[in-house]
């Protein structure tokens, strides 16, 4: 991530002037009121941070800004650092979607009196730079950003550069924009049940500029600190060459891929984050009894060999995709979900907490409909604060571009994992049963640990014999 730049005035009045002309005094202005007082984003705070995703529709009965605003310093007591909001832009009318699937029906398809009530995909964008109403204003939205500044945390936006909803004014305007077939029809993208939006024709490069424009208002105008980039690996790799340089022109912001390749962040200034879809699809097969700690193992030399060592991975019990379409998290892990909870933090990279998550979410929230997750703590909740509070403390678990060294120790029980973290003097070793039956081991620990989970010591000698029970797990500080 390359550090701040000093913002040219100039160069802001050009994407500022995009919905509107404004006098140099309203600009200067209106500048001024989005300053805060939070710190340029560094990589030290990347090393040390947690990821809230926020289903803003979803995250409250009132589903509002509001609503999420004022929950904001709580999750700043879970060790959230960056805000990833879901999209927060106007979604289309047209072709608006009440159901998903390969035999998903539209809105227009549902009995009249049923309608209203099928909201939409948020990734079926009318205007990058308006604001849903559903959501509230863009007072509002400016309130949501200004609070988490305020709790030292940074806010991405949901980005949606593969494709546009059909009441997006480039269709009528400039249907050049959009990928057409042998008819001249504007088409959905290629190989999917994306009946909803419209593809983007990234061989036009007046397209091009606009979106970099638009992307860039929300830097300027609005004092975002980043992008989540949906479907990033469908948009050409050269039109992110061409973006990232001029965002990163404006501030210092954190750019989140949502895509696993390597060549996304490869070198200097491209994405600074990808998904770890590969350790989330192995722990749900550990969990099921189709992989091994031998594949784990395997996973960890894959990364290693085929990312770069400043590459960082986000790491996943839940998110949209996965809590709406393929389960909840006690569907996909069970009894085992806070060992992989605690996996993902434990692993190099940037944990992810997704909202509900927090709250122990046990259904999967509707995807085209107004839904709305619990609001009661429970044990998730406690396990998160401590695992976030090691996550933003020790060095042992820092997983940015500098990441702790990581150490996979053999174990003779093959249903136990035993690893170790380490960083400036900074050491964590953790344990874990990975079956559904008691395991034990002896001579797996030796010496004197402080719990990091219950906060009390605890002393092996050699010989001792450590039993955990089934998916059970320690995480010592040496």
């Amino acid at each position: 991530m390359k550090k701040i730049a000093t913002i040219a005035l100039a160069f802001t009045l050009i994407f500022s002037c995009k919905k509107e002309t404004k006098t140099m005094d309203e600009q200067t202005t209106q500048l001024e009121e989005t300053k805060d007082a939070i710190a340029p984003l560094t990589d030290n705070v990347i090393e040390t941070a947690v990821i809230y995703e926020a289903n803003i529709r979803q995250y409250s009965p009132e589903g509002t800004f509001d609503a999420f605003t004022k929950d904001i310093p709580q999750l700043k007591g879970l060790g959230v650092k960056v805000i990833w909001l879901m999209p927060v832009f106007p979604i289309s009318e047209t072709k608006r979607k009440a159901t998903g699937g390969a035999d998903s029906k539209f809105a227009s398809e549902m009995p009249e009196e049923e309608q209203s009530k099928y909201l939409g995909s948020y990734y079926a964008v009318t205007d990058y730079t308006k604001i849903n109403p559903e959501f509230g204003t863009i007072e509002d939205f400016r309130e949501l950003v200004k609070t988490a500044h305020e709790n030292g945390i940074y806010v991405i936006l949901d980005w949606v550069p593969n494709h546009t909803g059909w009441d997006h004014i480039w269709i009528k305007e400039h249907p050049e924009y959009y990928t057409q077939n042998e008819a001249g029809d504007i088409v959905h993208p290629a190989g999917t049940d994306w009946t909803d939006v419209a593809d983007l024709n990234y061989d036009n490069q007046d397209m091009r500029k606009e979106m970099i424009e638009d992307m860039m208002y929300w830097l300027t105008d609005e004092n975002i600190d980043g992008f989540r980039c949906d479907v990033a690996g469908d948009v050409p790799l050269d039109f992110w060459e061409q973006a990232m340089p001029q965002l990163r022109g404006v501030k210092s912001i954190f750019m989140l891929a949502e895509n696993d390749e390597p060549k996304l962040m490869k070198g200097a200034g491209l994405f600074d984050m990808g998904y770890g879809w590969k350790l989330h699809h192995l722990m749900k097969e550990i969990y099921k009894g189709e992989k091994s700690l031998k594949d784990y193992a395997g996973l960890l030399e894959y990364i290693k060999t085929n990312y770069e060592s400043d590459d960082i991975l986000m790491n996943f019990v839940a998110n949209h995709d996965e809590n709406s379409w393929s389960g909840t998290v006690s569907e996909l892990y069970g009894d085992a979900s806070h060992l992989m909870t605690a996996m993902v933090y434990m692993s190099p990279g940037m944990p992810l907490i997704y909202s509900g998550q927090e709250y122990d979410l046990d259904h999967r929230l509707k995807f085209f409909e107004k839904d709305s997750i619990p609001k009661t703590k429970g044990e998730t909740w406690d396990l998160l604060a401590k695992l976030g509070k090691l996550k933003n403390e020790n060095a042992a678990l820092n997983g940015g571009k500098q990441k702790a060294g990581y150490t996979i120790e053999e174990t003779s029980n093959d249903k136990i994992l035993k690893f170790s973290r380490e960083k400036n003097g900074a050491k964590l070793t953790f344990i874990g049963n990975f079956s559904n039956e008691v395991q034990s081991e002896k001579e797996l620990l030796s010496g004197i640990y402080l719990n990091a989970l219950t906060e009390k010591k605890e002393e092996y000698k050699e010989g001792d014999e450590v039993t955990l029970q089934p998916w059970d797990f320690k995480i010592l500080i040496d």
